[in-house]
C-alpha cells in the first residue's frame, strides 16, 4: 500500500497542536492544585480555631490520633467527587479531553497515511503510548477524583511527544518485514496499555513519597510546606490504589511477555533466545513480580513499594528507550 505522505505532514502537525493543548491542560491542573490548597489551607484555619475551644484531653494515641491529625491536610481517602467548586479543574480535564481528540486524530491520520497499525517505530510508539496515557487517565477520571495527579500525568504526555517529535522523529514508512505480523497488533498494543498504566502508578507512587514526608512531618508537630500536597489524598489511599492497578498493569506485562514469545518462535524459531530486549521485558516482569509479591505476602508497604513501582517504570522506561536505540538486537525496530 502506498505511503500518502500528504496525511503524514498533517498527522504531525496535529501532533504539535496536540501537545500545545496539553500544556494548556497543564497549566490548568497546576493553577488548581495551587488555588484549591489556598483555599483548603483557609478553611482549616478558620476550622481550627473553634475546635480548640473547650478541647478536652488529647485522644488516644493511635490510627485515630494519626487520622485527627491529618484532618484537612489530605484530600478524601475514598477519592469522590466532594467540596466545592473546582473551575480550574474542570478547565484542565475539559481542554485534556479536547487535547486527547486532536492526539488520536494526529495517531489515526498516521495510521491511515502508513496503511497499518501505528507503532512501528519509537516516534510512533512514544506518540501512541502518550495517547493511551491520556486515555487511561481520563477513563480513570469517570470513577475517582484523580485530579490531583493530572499535573504529572499532563507533564509525562508533552515529555514523551516531544521525545517523539524531538528525539525520534521518523518519516511515514511501511513496517519492516519482520513486523509484518498480526502479533505486533497484540504484542505491542497490550505492551502499550500496561505501560500507560504504570505510567499512572509511577506519578501516584511519587505522589505518595511526597505525601508520606509530609505526612510525618505534621504528626511529628512541624510545618509540613508543600501546600499543595492538601489536595491529594493520603499516602496510604495513593498505595493502595496504586497496588491494584499495579496488578491491572502487570496482568498487561505478562501477557506481553507470553505473546512476545509465541511471536518470537514464529518468526526466528524459538521462544527465547537471551536478546537483549528479551532480557529488559523479562527484567521488567520480575520487578513488578516482587513488587506484587512483597506488597501482598511481606509487608513491604509504604515507602518501600513506592521505590519498587518507580524502579519499575524506570526500568520500563530504559527498555523502550535506551534498549531499542543503542543496544543491537533482533529488536532494533527504533526507526532512527
Amino acid at each position: 500500500m502506498p505511503v500518502n505522505d500528504t496525511l503524514g505532514t498533517w498527522s504531525q502537525l496535529f501532533m504539535l497542536l496536540a501537545a500545545m493543548t496539553y500544556l494548556v491542560s497543564f497549566v490548568a491542573f497546576a493553577w488548581d492544585m495551587a488555588a484549591h490548597s489556598r483555599v483548603l489551607g483557609a478553611r482549616q484555619a478558620r476550622d481550627r480555631e473553634p475546635a480548640l475551644v473547650g478541647a478536652g484531653a488529647p485522644p488516644a494515641a493511635g490510627r485515630g490520633t494519626e487520622r485527627a491529625a491529618l484532618a484537612g491536610e489530605v484530600a478524601d481517602d475514598e477519592m469522590r467527587y466532594t467540596g466545592g467548586r473546582r473551575p480550574a479543574a474542570r478547565v484542565a480535564v475539559a481542554v485534556m479531553a479536547l487535547a486527547f481528540v486532536v492526539h488520536a486524530a494526529a495517531v489515526l491520520a498516521r495510521a491511515v497515511a502508513a496503511g497499518r497499525v501505528p507503532w512501528g517505530n519509537m516516534y510512533e510508539f512514544c506518540t501512541t503510548g502518550a495517547l493511551v496515557v491520556a486515555g487511561v487517565y481520563l477513563v480513570a477520571l469517570v470513577r475517582r477524583d484523580l485530579r490531583f495527579v493530572g499535573t504529572l500525568v499532563t507533564g509525562l504526555v508533552i515529555i514523551m511527544l516531544c521525545a517523539a517529535t524531538i528525539g525520534f522523529p521518523t518519516p511515514v514508512g511501511p513496517l519492516q518485514p519482520a513486523l509484518q505480523s498480526w502479533w505486533l497488533v497484540i504484542h505491542v498494543s497490550i505492551a502499550v496499555a500496561a505501560s500507560g498504566v504504570f505510567t499512572l502508578t509511577f506519578a501516584m507512587a511519587v505522589l505518595q513519597l511526597l505525601q508520606t514526608r509530609r505526612e510525618r512531618a505534621l504528626l511529628a508537630g512541624e510545618r509540613p510546606g508543600a501546600a499543595f500536597l492538601r489536595t491529594v489524598p493520603s499516602a496510604r489511599a495513593l498505595e493502595d490504589l496504586s497496588f491494584r492497578l499495579n496488578a491491572v498493569g502487570f496482568a498487561f506485562w505478562t501477557f506481553t511477555l507470553a505473546a512476545g514469545a509465541i511471536w518470537a518462535e514464529q518468526a526466528w524459531g524459538r521462544y527465547w533466545g537471551w536478546d537483549t530486549k528479551e532480557v529488559w521485558t523479562f527484567v521488567i516482569w520480575v520487578v513488578y513480580a516482587a513488587y506484587m509479591h512483597a506488597r501482598a505476602t511481606r509487608g513491604w508497604t509504604g515507602s518501600r513499594s513506592a521505590w519498587l513501582s518507580i524502579v519499575g517504570y524506570l526500568c520500563v522506561v530504559f527498555n523502550f528507550t535506551v534498549v531499542n536505540t543503542v543496544f543491537p538486537g533482533l529488536h532494533s525496530y527504533s526507526g532512527l
